[in-house]
């Protein structure tokens, strides 16, 4: 019966693994601030999407002082991100149109004028 159980938590801690291997969005620096972005689902799908954009400095420490804002549509409007706290993580849904599908983030700091935008190719999955 034990043999059961364990095999039963195995296979249950297995499924809560990492996200598959072969989808990752590669990583941009700008300055001293590396710029992650992780999606739900994985990959992303034509239609609503979660983007994770994770900031932090090249020594590992979250970046607190960002503005992130993201669009899927070159020519669509800018939407903020949520921040999580002061972890460097920023959260929003937007919708994906189309294949292929490209990420745009523009990234502001607090109480400067810097600023930047980004772009991160998608890999869509129908």
């Amino acid at each position: 019966m034990r043999a059961w159980i364990v095999a039963g938590l195995a296979l249950g801690l297995a499924a809560c693994g990492a996200p598959p291997a072969e989808y990752v969005i590669p990583a941009q620096k700008w300055n001293d601030v590396v710029i992650e972005v992780e999606t739900r689902p994985i990959p992303p799908k034509v239609g609503m999407n979660e983007f994770l954009i994770l900031t932090t400095l090249e020594r590992g420490k979250p970046v607190p002082d960002l503005l992130v804002s993201l669009r899927t549509d070159p020519q669509g409007e800018w939407r903020q991100a949520i921040q999580d706290g002061h972890s460097g993580v920023h959260r929003r849904a937007i919708p994906i149109q189309s294949v292929p599908a490209t990420l745009y983030l523009e990234l502001r700091r607090k109480r400067t004028d810097e600023k930047v935008e980004l772009e991160f190719p998608l890999n869509i999955s129908q």
